[in-house]
């Protein structure tokens, strides 16, 4: 894997944070067809890679405190799991006004990287069976491929199991 150019044509805040890290990272673009909805399932047939290791990012709010979760799009967020993991009692999704407007970016396009106002992150443990994985890039049909240690490192989440995989 090698860094992807600098001067992408689609700077997005997730690819400046991750020019900044120095890490290796690739981007992968694909046409988005707006009428889908299921935006990582999306990703994953158009760049032709297994489901397990496209991630989709979601804001969850737990005992009223924000994080991003990040799970396999093979896979359902277990709100229970991300509790416990987090140390909380009771999880819920955040709407779509609230998570676009507190990271920035719009739904299907949520990067762990570079959001407006940064929460703690938690990813499921499936990402480290994976030499690379892939997570959105800010938005809709731009994906970032990435070793899931650099995910972990940059973003300093937590790794636990937080998915019911297919």
């Amino acid at each position: 894997m090698s860094i992807a150019s600098r001067s992408h044509t689609t700077a997005t805040p997730a690819l400046r944070v991750l020019n900044l890290a120095g890490v290796e990272y690739r981007v992968h673009e694909f046409e988005h067809d707006p009428h889908v909805r299921r935006y990582g399932t999306e990703a994953a047939q158009k760049l032709g890679v297994e489901s397990g290791r496209v991630f989709k990012t979601l804001i969850i709010m737990v005992d009223g405190e924000p994080f991003s979760a990040l799970v396999p799009v093979s896979g359902q967020l277990d709100l229970k799991l991300l509790a416990q993991a987090t140390g909380g009692k009771k999880a819920q999704l955040a709407g779509i006004a609230t998570s676009e407007r507190r990271t920035g970016y719009p739904t299907g396009g949520i990067s762990p990287f570079g959001q407006r106002n940064s929460c703690p992150v938690v990813i499921d443990h499936s990402a480290n069976d994976h030499e690379t994985i892939f997570v959105s890039a800010g938005k809709r049909g731009l994906e970032i491929e990435i070793r899931p240690t650099d995910l972990i490192m940059i973003t300093d989440a937590r790794v636990d199991r937080i998915a019911a995989l297919d």
